[in-house]
């Protein structure tokens, strides 16, 4: 008796096992021993990337999508070359589409990954609560972006954040310190994710509130994780529902996504405003055609009138000479902008062409110069087989 309950026990163990995800099944094996995302070694990122959405131990919302798809119809492939695939394999890209005019240009898939695989999002989620501003003062639950944020988080009152307006947070100018190091196991983006939050307070509002002014408000950039956080409370806050919620309502029920998406929370529970979306490439996609054509469903604005072209235009200088800062938008000197995250997550959107390009990946590092480089090769690539392609159609009528 005990030979056959054995047996099945065994049986059910493996088909158990066989029934998880291969990614899934590779962390178990080669379990990471640091539980901080930006110091595992490259393989467990290349198998948890695309799928922090199937793990248990990772807290999240559902993103639930509406009823229609929109199609993405194949347009002729982009002919782009040797000199494109070397840099697709150099740059361990696990899925890059094109859509030009509408139209599905370029799709591959790299890194053992497929169309249904859902890769997490990191900074690229900062555009979509930047989205949810958008949306919430439309829907009146935000009145101005002149707002304080303690109008809104009344725990914030008594810290640096006292007299920082929305405008201020959503283009990072509040002036309060933040450390946005990757590769510093001390810095505020690192420690963040281990904080523990004091009593009856949210984990945002509990770190960022003791964290100190060293610039006035408004007149100093700095990159900060935790303000789009500390954004995505006050939206939280202020629309009285998980943001996962507000964001199915609002924009994934929008753009026609194909499948529903997750985001990461917190440790008290609500969704972390400046990361981890988790959704397929081809609905990330449909989100940056989605602000191609202003936020718009049926004709119906989605977002506030104006918001779309205000978020993507150029409101502060950065550290760098060819790029600006929006509302939670990296606005390129071309004119172009994107949504980007580390290790070459990213949403590229140029209104001159009619383009739009989804990528995620898993770079060697979260942010290197090199990558970067070669990341714009990509894009120039891309670009320039466009246009050479319209400028023979012109000379050919």
């Amino acid at each position: 008796m005990w030979k056959w309950i054995t047996g099945a026990l065994v049986i059910a163990l493996s088909v158990v096992w066989l029934s998880l995800d291969k990614h899934v099944r590779y962390l178990i094996l080669n379990p990471p021993n640091n539980l901080n995302v930006l110091f595992w070694t490259q393989e467990q990122r290349d198998a948890g990337f695309q799928s922090i959405d199937k793990l248990p131990v990772v807290p999240k919302n559902n993103i639930k999508k509406g009823e229609d798809v929109r199609p993405l119809p194949k347009g002729n492939p982009l002919p782009l070359g040797p000199d494109f695939d070397a840099l697709f394999t150099s740059q361990r890209i696990g899925a890059m589409l094109v859509l030009h005019q509408g139209k599905l240009r370029f799709e591959r898939y790299g890194l053992d990954s497929d169309a249904h695989s859902k890769w997490t999002s990191f900074s690229v989620a900062k555009s979509f609560t930047s989205t949810l501003v958008g949306a919430a003062l439309k829907d009146g639950y935000i009145k101005s972006l002149d707002d304080k944020v303690t109008d809104y988080v009344t725990s914030m009152k008594g810290s640096a954040y006292d007299q920082v307006t929305i405008k201020q947070l959503i283009t990072m100018t509040s002036g309060v310190a933040w450390n946005e190091d990757y590769l510093d196991p001390n810095s505020d983006v690192s420690k963040f994710n281990f904080h523990q939050a004091e009593d009856g307070l949210d984990v945002t509002a509990s770190y960022m509130r003791k964290l100190k002014r060293d610039k006035p408000p408004g007149t100093f950039w700095r990159y900060s994780t935790g303000e789009t956080n500390l954004i995505g409370l006050v939206v939280r806050k202020a629309v009285n529902k998980p943001l996962a919620e507000y964001l199915s309502e609002t924009i994934w029920s929008s753009i026609g996504a194909e499948s529903d998406a997750s985001w990461v929370l917190g440790d008290t529970g609500s969704e972390i405003g400046g990361c981890c979306i988790q959704a397929t490439t081809r609905d990330f996609l449909r989100f940056g055609q989605f602000i191609l054509e202003g936020a718009r469903r049926d004709g119906k604005q989605v977002v506030s009138e104006g918001w779309v072209e205000s978020a993507t235009t150029a409101h502060v200088a950065t550290d760098s000479d060819s790029e600006w800062y929006g509302y939670q938008w990296w606005v390129n000197r071309d004119g172009s902008f994107e949504a980007k995250g580390i290790f070459g997550q990213g949403i590229i959107i140029d209104r001159e062409r009619g383009l739009v390009i989804a990528i995620n990946g898993n770079w060697p590092s979260a942010l290197g110069d090199k990558e970067v480089a070669d990341k714009h090769k990509l894009i120039t690539l891309i670009r320039e087989a466009i246009d050479s392609e319209q400028h023979i159609t012109s000379a050919n009528p």
